[in-house]
Formats: C-alpha cells, structure tokens, sequence
C-alpha cells in the first residue's frame, strides 16, 4: 500500500548533470531551433533553454512502461489498455498512440464485429448527452476501466464530443540555467571523389561531395528536472481509494524509472541524476524507490480488478 498525501500538488525538483563532460543539446523545434529564454530575476536576468518540452517528456513517461515489442513491463502486467492488431499481428496500442484512447487506429478499428464498436461502447460507457453536461465521474470510470494511463497522461475524445477532455495529472519539464551557446561544426566528406563529383556534375544537393556542417549545444550553470503530480484532479476522479494509490504509485513509478534509465534524451543530450530528489511540496514527504513501487504495484493493480475491462486488454482490428 502507499499513502497518497492529503495535499493540493506533489512536486518534485530533480538536478541534473551531463553523464559526460559539459555540453548537452536541448530540444529543438521547427523553425524554431533551441528555445532559449530570459527569465527575470532581482538584478536581472538569467539566460535560460528548454532541454525537454512537457510534450516530450510526457512521451518518455508512457515508454518506460513498455518493452521493445510493445507489451506491458513485468512489474505493470494486468493493467487495461488497448491494443490494435492488423492482419492478425500487433500494429500499435493505447500504451503508444500520441492520442491514446482517441487514437485514429482505435476509432476506426473493428470491435465485436462492427466498424467503430469500441469508440460507441465507450461513448456509452461515458454516459454524453449534447444537451446536458458531461458526468466527469462517468468519464474517469471508463477510462480507468480501459486505460488507466490516459489519466496519467491526459486524453481528448473529441471525436466522441469536444468536451470529453482530461488534463495530464501528472506533468514534467526540463530546463538550464546560466546557459553558454557552443557552437561548432564539421564537415561530411566524401572518400570517393569530391574533384571528380564537381567535375561530373554531381552537388552536395544529391548526397555527393564535402558537404560542412553547423552544430550548436550548451553548456549550463544548473539543470533541473521538474514534475507536478496534481493530487485534486486524482481525488476528482472519485475512483475510489484503491485506485487513487494505485495511479498515484504508477505516476512516481513512471517519474523514477525515467530518472533512472531515461535522461538518454539524444545522442548529444545524455544526462544523469546529480543530486538526490527534492521533494517541494507537501513538506516531509518522503519518497519510495523506484524498486518498492514496482514491488507494490503489482498487488495494487489487483486491487483494482473489479474496475478494469475483462479481458483487461481489449483488442480492436484495423484495416482487415
């Protein structure tokens, strides 16, 4: 069992260090590039980059949980998800898709036999009615019952109504501060010929000749890692104690198995753990491991069994 503390929000600060030397690349985006900042402060301000958006590292949190073949790691096995075959073979699942139970693949998939099945038993589930407000309750119930992840990581079934929207209980974010620009580069040679590649008519625009290069990384005064678990919108869901502890356990499972073998964010982005957690809130909190969560997890997911879909994974077809 784990308590689940009796407070607004649990945040975590986490610092961070490259595993290696100095540099580290942050996330880029297009026609963007790096997003650098200024963040005040009393004398000032401090030169600041976005190593890892909330986007991304909502996405990491979903792939610590499972393997390279898509099933679910040993320590989550019974919880319910989705999953999508095609052509008799695993093609994706909840546990992957960007728009978890709003999937595409599981909207327009066959369910007992009927195109878009399991998209109506869910909307049926739910309870909506277009001309009355959405029972949030019915919503966190279905949910939980299919996915239990998609509340950990928020859903959107706007293509069951535009309303039926759950926020990410649990979010994250990493940042520099008193961040140095390192730029460089190099040079893709050609070991062929770079003569005979000009003299022939063959350019850089086709993949041939000595083609530079610009990089640019960062190095950082600090690095933090930051996570939010929201413990009002867990208690909203009104799912019963057995299921608080159990998301709330999943969600830290998640955050300590990601510190601890996902901080690889890029080939020049390789971070490690500096210092122990700080816990900011609620005060004199104290963490459990990432090994005790996974120990109790298991025994919590069976607690909840009379909750979740039987069979626990359902599973749709798509394009047969």
């Amino acid at each position: 069992m784990i308590d689940v503390p009796d407070a607004s929000r649990l945040l975590l600060d986490v610092a961070l260090k490259p595993i290696q030397g100095a540099r580290f690349q942050p996330t880029g985006f297009p026609d963007l590039g790096p997003a650098t900042y200024d963040r005040p402060k009393k004398d000032g301000t401090v030169p600041m980059v976005l190593v890892e958006s909330p986007q991304s590292v909502a996405n990491r949190l979903e792939s610590v949980c499972v393997t390279a073949d898509g099933e679910l790691v040993s320590e989550l096995r019974g919880l319910p998800y989705v999953r999508v075959d095609q052509g008799g073979m695993p093609l994706t699942s909840s546990l992957e898709e960007a728009h978890r139970l709003n999937s595409p693949y599981i909207e327009k998939s066959v369910w007992n036999g009927e195109k878009e099945g399991f998209h109506k038993r869910l909307a049926t589930e739910i309870g909506y009615q277009a001309s009355r407000p959405h029972d949030a309750r019915k919503l966190a119930a279905a949910l939980f019952r299919y996915d239990p992840n998609s509340l950990i990581h928020g859903c959107f079934l706007e293509s069951i109504a535009g309303v039926l929207r759950v926020p990410r209980l649990v979010s994250g974010f990493i940042e520099a501060e008193g961040v140095e620009r390192v730029p460089y580069g190099g040079v893709k040679n050609d070991r062929v010929s770079a003569k005979a590649d000009a003299a022939e008519g063959r350019t850089a625009k086709d993949g041939f000749g000595n083609v530079p290069f610009h990089r640019e990384e960062f190095t950082a005064a600090s690095i933090t890692a930051y996570f939010n678990v929201d413990l009002v919108q867990l208690r909203s869901y009104q799912l019963g104690p057995e299921a608080e502890q159990l998301l709330f356990a999943l969600s830290l499972w998640k955050i300590g198995r990601f510190l601890e073998e996902g901080l690889r964010l890029r080939t020049a982005c390789d971070l490690d753990v500096a210092e122990p957690v700080t816990v900011r809130r609620p005060s004199g909190f104290e963490l459990l491991t990432t090994a005790n969560l996974g120990e109790i997890l298991p025994g919590l997911i069976e607690a909840c069994a009379a909750q979740f879909a039987d069979p626990r994974v359902t599973i749709v077809t798509f394009g047969d």
